[in-house]
């Protein structure tokens, strides 16, 4: 009686083949290209949405002012105490800045005004500002105008040296301008003639956001 033959099993064909160091290199190289893609998406984002898609809100109301060639000068001032008083006092922080004669018309006024006003509208980063005001001659200053801008600081300076740093537009003036000064002390920044103090405050807070100093 011949004993009972057990079946063999046939090795499974399904089960995994192992895997070969080229296979595995080449998962690898993947996962690092997926790695890098998700890491540079935002970058490639910015790119796009700054030189292609070209959004409105990069446009600047004010002039750009290349500071390289127009850093802060020896202006050799003095204060309205006559002691000597210079911009590189305000060093570290955002300067606005008007120039004007002493008798300060109508126009100097509202400058002065909105200066004040576009500082006060930046709320918890109006410290970081100061306000300038550059006077071109040695007479007295209205005790009105002391008092109704008080916190401006005033400078008396060489009119001539203004001349020569000051860029401004074709038909106007220094004194028809509000300037902005960067915290490293450079001219970076020119508003237009009776500019609009909405688009102003908008470019101003634009700047305080995009620095990390002053």
């Amino acid at each position: 009686m011949e004993k009972n033959k057990q079946p063999r099993v046939a090795a499974s064909s399904t089960l995994p083949l192992a895997q070969t160091p080229a296979s595995q290199r080449s998962r690898g190289r993947w996962k690092l290209f997926l790695v890098i893609a998700i890491c540079a998406a935002p970058m490639i984002a910015s790119y796009l949405t700054y030189y292609v898609i070209k959004p409105q809100s990069r446009t600047n109301y004010g002039a750009l002012i290349d500071p390289q060639q127009y850093p802060l000068p020896q202006l050799h001032g003095k204060g309205l105490d006559g002691k000597p008083a210079s911009l590189e006092d305000y060093k570290g922080k955002w300067i606005m800045l008007q120039v004007a004669g002493s008798d300060c018309d109508t126009a100097c006024q509202s400058r002065l005004f909105t200066m004040r006003q576009l500082r006060l509208m930046q709320g918890k980063e109006m410290d970081r500002i100061e306000r300038v005001w550059l006077i071109t001659d040695d007479q007295p200053l209205e005790t009105l105008i002391l008092r109704e801008y008080d916190g401006t600081e005033m400078l008396r300076v060489d009119a001539s040296v203004l001349r020569i740093w000051l860029p401004t537009e074709p038909g106007t003036m220094a004194s028809d301008h509000i300037y902005i000064i960067d915290p490293r002390g450079n001219l970076m920044m020119r508003f237009p003639k009776d500019g609009d103090p909405d688009k102003m405050k908008k470019d101003i807070a634009r700047l305080l956001r995009a620095s990390s100093i002053g």
